[in-house]
């Protein structure tokens, strides 16, 4: 039968019969992930002397360099899942919606540089792969479909104040070591919390 098997023969109560043996593996398709990827190359950087690649300056220890890469993964989540409610939402005050998601996805995208460039100015290493981020973000995720204003308004104000959850309880630690970088984190908890105030603001109804 070629690759697909061979074929031999067996007594059975006297009589010869027909049998086949498969001899193709057997197929494992189904325990692979959906999109398997290539693994990376490169990132070893340039071959420069001693003294070219010396670190200068303050380095961030290990503890920091985490920290920074907790708020880091949020800011990138919540950029992402920002463009995503952008996209589908509808309903009521959707134009306002649109566009005041883009305020946010805007917010979190230069933060996100900044607290990058910032690892990098200490000798850190921030990984933003989309792989890190999704197993890593505090943030939950964000359902697939057309989701109404209303909706879009709870998710995103949960999800800001995530964010600033995520800042406010790395902030003592980094405060310590590196107030430079805590200053950086307070720019993001005041327009963080801002936008968390202004977007809840569209569900609210005044109090009596």
């Amino acid at each position: 039968m070629g690759a697909a098997g061979t074929v031999g023969t067996t007594r059975q109560e006297g009589r010869t019969v027909a049998t086949t043996t498969a001899t193709a593996k057997k197929s494992t398709d189904s325990a692979a992930p959906r999109n398997k990827r290539r693994p990376a190359r490169g990132g070893v950087g340039a071959e420069l002397t001693k003294e070219q690649n010396a670190e200068q300056g303050f380095q961030a220890s290990e503890a920091l360099s985490a920290n920074l890469q907790r708020v880091l993964v949020d800011l990138i989540e919540l950029s992402l899942q920002g463009k995503q409610a952008h996209w589908n939402v509808v309903g009521t005050n959707f134009r306002d919606t649109h566009l005041q998601l883009d305020e946010i996805i805007e917010a979190a995208r230069e933060f996100a540089d900044t607290i990058a460039e910032r690892m990098r100015a200490l000798h850190a290493l921030p990984d933003g792969r989309s792989d890190v981020v999704a197993e890593t973000t505090t943030l939950p995720e964000i359902p697939q479909g057309e989701i109404a204003t209303t909706e879009v308004v709870d998710l995103m104000t949960e999800r800001l104040d995530d964010v600033a959850t995520t800042c406010r309880d790395v902030h003592d630690d980094v405060d310590e070591e590196d107030p430079t970088s805590a200053d950086i984190l307070h720019a993001i908890l005041e327009r963080v919390e801002q936008l968390s105030w202004m977007v809840s603001a569209e569900n609210r109804t005044p109090r009596r």
